[in-house]
């Protein structure tokens, strides 16, 4: 059994952040050891919300309690998302270093929750900063998405070519896996949407079908990236989790539309989290 530290928003409604990324990892066999970056009533795409952003020394006062009971020397991975001040982004980045210190082959999994397509960016500022300049370059996978690696590689992304280029971009900063979780591209069919996995092996693409979602549920790169580095570290093999995480996001996706609801049904469709029934195989294209 993996132990992976995810340190992440909370929201009580919904499923954004460490409420998109626990259940996904605990159904998938791993130990979860979850630290709140924020706890908000629900997510902020609704608009209005409730809440506080943690400051960073209560997240780091939470940490030095886990690592004093033995709990980072058990971890595998370390799986980041939003923040919420990028005063925390110190925390952070300490947090990693210990578990690294602890487990040489403990890996970080960074995904730079900044923004997004038609939203732009929807973090403090400071925070692109962060990622762009010290949480990648340190990161062993980083999962943008399209909008995210656009700014990381300061490229233009319309077509797979300029994809492949952005995803070389930033691998040269450091981290070894690129996953960009959703992926438009003028050269694919538009009922179509993919994702794209960068590696020192080569690259993989994968497409499902395009849903119906309006409002766009949020919460899917949080997950998304639960679910790839689960399977990676339980297959070693990154084209492996590839398709797996495509496959079952899909799933959520289809319970999502089945539901009419905004927040991603991940419990509905736990099932398909651990078996999805719908396979997507990942293509070569590197």
């Amino acid at each position: 059994m993996k132990t992976i530290l995810t340190i992440q928003s909370h929201v009580a409604f919904g499923h954004v952040g460490n409420r998109a990324a626990v259940f996904p990892l605990e159904r998938l066999g791993c130990e979860a050891i979850a630290v709140n970056t924020v706890q908000f009533s629900n997510h902020t795409g609704y608009g209005a919300w409730t809440g506080t952003v943690f400051p960073p020394d209560h997240v780091a006062e939470i940490l030095a309690g886990v690592e004093a009971r033995g709990g980072l020397a058990g971890c595998d991975a370390v799986l980041t998302g939003y923040m919420g001040d990028a005063a925390l982004g110190a925390v952070v980045l300490d947090a990693v270093v210990r578990v690294k210190a602890l487990n040489r082959r403990a890996v970080w999994c960074c995904d730079p929750v900044m923004g997004d397509v038609g939203r732009g960016f929807f973090v403090r500022p400071g925070i692109p900063e962060f990622f762009r300049d010290r949480a990648v370059p340190l990161a062993d996978v980083i999962t943008p998405n399209q909008f995210e690696l656009e700014y990381l590689s300061g490229r233009a992304v319309d077509d797979l070519a300029g994809a492949l280029e952005a995803t070389a971009a930033v691998r040269a900063l450091g981290p070894r896996l690129a996953l960009v979780t959703s992926l438009a591209r003028r050269d694919a069919p538009a009922d179509r949407i993919e994702m794209l996995l960068d590696t020192p092996d080569g690259a993989w693409i994968v497409a499902t079908p395009r849903l119906d979602l309006s409002p766009p549920a949020n919460g899917a790169g949080d997950a998304t990236a639960a679910l790839f580095l689960a399977k990676l570290l339980e297959t070693g093999s990154p084209a492996e989790a590839l398709g797996h995480a495509a496959s079952a996001i899909y799933a959520v996706f289809t319970a999502t539309a089945a539901a009419g609801r905004r927040e991603l049904q991940l419990i509905a469709a736990q099932e398909e989290l651990v078996r999805p029934r719908c396979l997507f195989t990942p293509e070569k294209v590197r």
